[in-house]
């Protein structure tokens, strides 16, 4: 099979279609005919060696979480899916042993770890982390669910929006930003969006976004904010100067979850500001399975649609990182091999 392997890290260059040999699956396992995967900041950070998942030693490397596609195969004692069934994987790697896949959230495991491997024509899965996709759901849009989508889902969850909460969610434009924003309005709750470009700020709006604010500069976000109201909670997958903003911005008693880093790896706030505005930070990392099923049923169902910027071939996988590095992307961005 063919597969677009990391042969080093230093970017997008880096990017490879070699020739790799065709899976077999063992007892458990299933393989999959891959017919969409969506890129995450994740493989970006692999590729540019800034992840301590994976080790130059791993080279080359095939990354790739968000796999959906045809079943092909099955090892001995698979009967939860069969061969031609239309699934969506979980990318979520668990011990399924200690407390916290005993007791749940399964996402707290104390060995998490994510699959990797869809950048390939075929891919080698639990067969246990496969979810079943309904014939209205297009393979190219189910791609777009699992990371950004599960992680957009679980991160509401953690901070508790309901109906008519109004949510700020800086950097919206990104793959879990556009999910957060589609989420909120699902819901029935409200959103602040930010973006730097007038283009997108538009296309958010037509998304759900109840406002837009068009800008990268705290300050000036913050102003924005202050005129708009109190937010009740932060979808922050930004991270740097982006989480003291958020503390600041919160309503007395608000949640901010933080799910990422892309604007820095440390952040500064101001602790009295936390305790006496009884403000809570959370952290949350993708989400859970059933979180998924239930994504799969909303975009069955027609009240979320995924947004896909581009679609790639497995040849143009290198490039999809590049224009991923751009940041000129709005929502997803997926390999189709």
């Amino acid at each position: 099979m063919r597969v677009a392997a990391f042969t080093g890290t230093d970017g997008p260059d880096d990017v490879a279609v070699q020739e790799q040999p065709d899976p077999t699956p063992a007892a458990g396992e299933a393989v999959i005919d891959v017919a969409a995967c969506s890129i995450n900041h994740h493989d970006l950070w692999i590729l540019e060696g800034d992840s301590g998942m994976v080790g130059t030693d791993e080279l080359p490397f095939v990354s790739g979480l968000d796999v959906a596609g045809e079943v092909a195969a099955t090892g001995p004692d698979v009967e939860s899916v069969a061969n031609g069934d239309r699934v969506l994987l979980c990318p979520n790697k668990t011990c399924g042993t200690c407390r916290y896949c005993r007791e749940g959230p399964e996402n707290r495991c104390e060995q998490y770890g994510l699959y990797h491997g869809g950048l390939a024509e075929q891919a080698l899965v639990d067969a246990d982390r496969l979810v079943a996709l309904p014939e209205s759901v297009d393979f190219t849009d189910a791609a777009a669910l699992p990371t950004a989508y599960m992680t957009a889902y679980h991160m509401l969850r953690r901070t508790d929006i309901g109906a008519n909460d109004l949510v700020f969610i800086p950097g919206a434009t990104g793959g879990v930003g556009v999910a957060g924003v589609q989420l909120v309005d699902a819901l029935g709750a409200r959103s602040i969006g930010t973006t730097t470009s007038s283009a997108k700020a538009d296309r958010l709006a037509d998304i759900g976004a109840d406002h837009v604010v068009e800008s990268g500069a705290t300050d000036e976000i913050r102003a924005a904010v202050d005129e708009i109201g109190e937010p009740d909670a932060v979808l922050n997958h930004l991270g740097g100067e982006y989480t003291e903003l958020g503390l600041e911005l919160l309503r007395q008693g608000g949640r901010m979850a933080v799910c990422g880093r892309t604007a820095g790896d440390r952040s500064t706030i101001e602790i009295p500001q936390l305790y006496l505005g009884h403000n809570q930070i959370i952290g949350s990392t993708m989400g859970t399975q059933p979180d998924l099923e239930t994504l799969v049923d909303l975009a069955a169902a027609g009240a979320i649609e995924p947004v896909v910027d581009d679609e790639y071939a497995l040849d143009e996988t290198g490039q999809a990182f590049a224009d991923m590095q751009c940041r000129d992307a709005f929502g997803k961005l997926v390999v189709q091999p």
